[in-house]
């Protein structure tokens, strides 16, 4: 696998800036993902926990978490991503919920945080999917710093579903390097066919990688399914709508089924630490 650089992930969302936050609002398709992963955010997360937010980026789902918790711990690898997280906060009103803004690393978390700290986890957006081959001590950090039977919930990129979603440029790449991609899970340098590295995950990977650091899976989900390529019709429906509620009610439904998990863009886990 793939070594992990943080050098390379924390210049990368420095110069990704402001897209971080406007990427879930781009498109219908998008518009949908965010309601997937808010669905059990907003399930799984209770008034009163005390909160980390991990790879939390600009802020999209640290609004979220605001109208949840007042305590809430705001981490990330990029400088210019919690800045940027802050200034959002304070423009949008939602800072009053942040205990702390801390730059950090995911696999040491040691320096920052105590045994136990935090009632829930929350590392949404694919943060676990550029540690590569240090995803086994980046859960055991995220495990560590959650008290037991607690929740964490954790988004990765998709292999098949990433393919899925950009399959005509998929097609026009080397096949050789289309079968090493896929059956590695790596978009990496030596691949010269994406400025994005990060490692793409099956859903079974995801569960035994999960499972194997001493948490339990509870719920496993593809970001999307029956929307994925639809944009141009969601594009007409007005989201304030029952037909809008009911697509995402079938939505969340499809995408836990075990014949669609794989189909999203993104996997959503969510886990339950060890007692």
């Amino acid at each position: 696998m793939t070594r992990y650089d943080p050098d390379w992930v924390r210049a990368y969302y420095d110069q990704y800036a402001e897209k971080e936050w406007e990427r879930w609002d781009k498109s219908p398709v998008e518009q949908v993902k965010l309601a997937v992963h808010l669905h059990y955010l907003n399930q799984y997360i209770q008034t009163g926990d005390r909160i980390l937010e991990i790879g939390a980026g600009a802020g999209r789902f640290t609004q979220e978490l605001a109208r949840i918790s007042k305590s809430i711990t705001v981490a990330d690898l990029s400088p210019v991503q919690l800045q940027l997280n802050r200034e959002n906060a304070q423009r949008l009103g939602f800072s009053d919920a942040v205990e702390r803004w801390v730059e950090c690393d995911m696999c040491d978390l040691g320096p920052h945080f105590a045994d136990g700290e935090f009632d829930a986890i929350v590392c949404y957006g694919g943060p676990l999917s550029y540690v590569f081959d240090e995803r086994v001590r980046a859960l055991g950090e995220l495990s560590r710093v959650t008290r037991p039977r607690g929740c964490l919930l954790l988004g990765v990129m998709s292999l098949w579903g990433s393919v899925h979603h950009f399959l005509p440029g998929v097609l026009q790449v080397d096949r050789q390097i289309n079968r090493e991609i896929i059956s590695s899970g790596d978009l990496s340098p030596d691949k010269s066919v994406s400025k994005h590295f990060c490692h793409m995950y099956r859903a079974a990977e995801l569960q035994a990688v999960i499972e194997a650091s001493g948490l339990a899976v509870e719920v496993l989900s593809a970001s999307d399914c029956l929307s994925a390529t639809w944009a141009e019709h969601l594009s007409s429906l007005d989201r304030d709508t029952d037909t809008w509620q009911h697509l995402l009610e079938m939505e969340i439904e499809a995408c836990r089924e075990p014949g669609c998990v794989d189909m999203g863009t993104h996997l959503i886990a969510v886990c339950k630490n060890a007692a």
